[in-house]
């Protein structure tokens, strides 16, 4: 006898046009129902399917994503697999978490030195792919800094481009001043439709143009963007990142899977608590894992109480900076009105709160900086990623889906067989 939750859960939305609600009828036909990390899911019960959660508690589950050891760590990073073979064995290939026999060997230097041997090969194959793809030359030693992912403003790409402009804002104010040398890289492709989001790539070449030519910063600070990003470049990538970006905006990322395959790889993540990233946390340890940004609560109660963009632009000077050098046309060559969409958006919208979060995105870049100008110290935190993410294998994933959705049972193989 309660209209409003007939109203609200009914397959069919009455209004001028009726629409069948996909997501209601999958509901209603569906056996199971299940998010792809604990925060997904936990949004499911609680806001998204909160009535058919209540109607159905039973059919609700959680089922976080996993990736392929065999591709995105023996093929991807044959040198890092060879050396987990000679400490470990290699039954880490078919049972993950055997990598935390890893662990001990964070205090073995020897060890430590090799890994990050296998990290420095790793960045020189790379940079030179980067070379023969787009012509830029970045220096290996430095810190690689890598954002690769689907262009959506909720991933906020944006978000890492005011914090390069930002480090480009400090050393132009002080070409002396010392910085730790990064190399920003960046893949990503924009649904064809996707006006905002290739503005956003278009933006991201044209501030790598102005600095990488810049004498005052270009051996300081290096930005490419990879064309045509797929899964065969993204295991070139993947085993030579340092610092692993995971921005989005909390509460917009399902789960993310680049997130896994960096971590596993051994970059260390700075990202919200998001997604898949509050389960990486969680297994790594808090001081593995820079953490910055709202919480998914937060978020709600900013949008609910009335959130303007301009409070945090007219507070912050170097937010204000960075904007205001975009709208000056800096990075727009012969077409000074080029990014001023970007721009408008930022300061009279801003849907994935890049403003609200700047401050402390930059604070967590400079405490990243200054962790890895301490050699051994990354290096632990660097193995401690791998050894802590097992967890986040595909095998574990499908053996949950087998077990808990679907009452599979495996099919041994035997060679008489084949």
């Amino acid at each position: 006898n309660d209209d409003d939750r007939v109203r609200r859960m009914s397959i069919i939305e009455e209004g001028q046009e009726r629409l069948i609600r996909m997501a209601y009828l999958a509901c209603v036909g569906s056996f199971s129902i299940n998010g792809v990390a604990e925060l997904q899911s936990n949004l499911l019960k609680e806001r998204v399917l909160r009535d058919f959660y209540e109607m159905y508690p039973e059919k609700f589950n959680n089922k976080t994503n996993g990736v392929s050891p065999r591709r995105f760590m023996k093929l991807a990073n044959p040198r890092l697999a060879d050396l987990l073979g000679e400490h470990i064995g290699d039954g880490w290939i078919k049972d993950l978490d055997q990598l935390q026999q890893l662990e001990p060997l964070t205090d073995n230097a020897e060890f430590r030195k090799a890994w990050r041997e296998v990290k420095q090969y790793n960045k020189r194959r790379l940079a030179n792919y980067i070379y023969q793809s787009v012509g830029v030359q970045v220096n290996p030693d430095c810190l690689f800094d890598v954002m690769v992912k689907r262009l959506h403003e909720y991933k906020r790409q944006l978000l890492k481009a005011l914090h390069i402009i930002t480090l480009y804002n400090r050393l132009k104010a002080n070409p002396q001043q010392d910085i730790v040398p990064r190399t920003f890289i960046f893949g990503a492709k924009a649904a064809p439709g996707y006006h905002q989001a290739k503005l956003i790539i278009k933006f991201i070449n044209s501030v790598g143009s102005v600095l990488n030519r810049d004498v005052d910063v270009r051996e300081r600070l290096k930005v490419v963007f990879l064309p045509n990003f797929n899964v065969t470049m993204g295991e070139l990538i993947y085993p030579a990142a340092d610092i692993s970006e995971q921005i989005s905006l909390a509460g917009k990322e399902a789960s993310g899977t680049g997130n896994m395959k960096f971590a596993l790889n051994g970059a260390i993540t700075t990202g919200t608590l998001d997604g898949a990233n509050i389960e990486i946390r969680e297994r790594v340890g808090a001081e593995n894992f820079f953490l910055f940004g709202l919480t998914t609560e937060e978020v709600f109660a900013l949008k609910q109480q009335g959130y303007r963009p301009q409070d945090y632009y007219y507070d912050n000077a170097e937010l204000k900076a960075a904007i205001d050098l975009i709208a000056s046309g800096y990075f727009a060559g012969d077409e000074p009105q080029l990014f001023k969409p970007l721009v408008d958006s930022l300061l009279n919208y801003d849907e994935y709160m890049l403003l609200a979060d700047y401050a402390s995105y930059i604070a967590c870049q400079d405490e990243a900086s200054a962790a890895y100008q301490d050699t051994e110290r990354w290096t632990r935190m660097s193995i401690l990623n791998s050894a802590r993410c097992g967890f986040f294998s595909s095998d574990r994933a499908m053996r949950q889906y087998c077990d808990e959705i679907w009452d599979v049972k495996p099919l041994r193989i035997t060679a008489e067989g084949l």
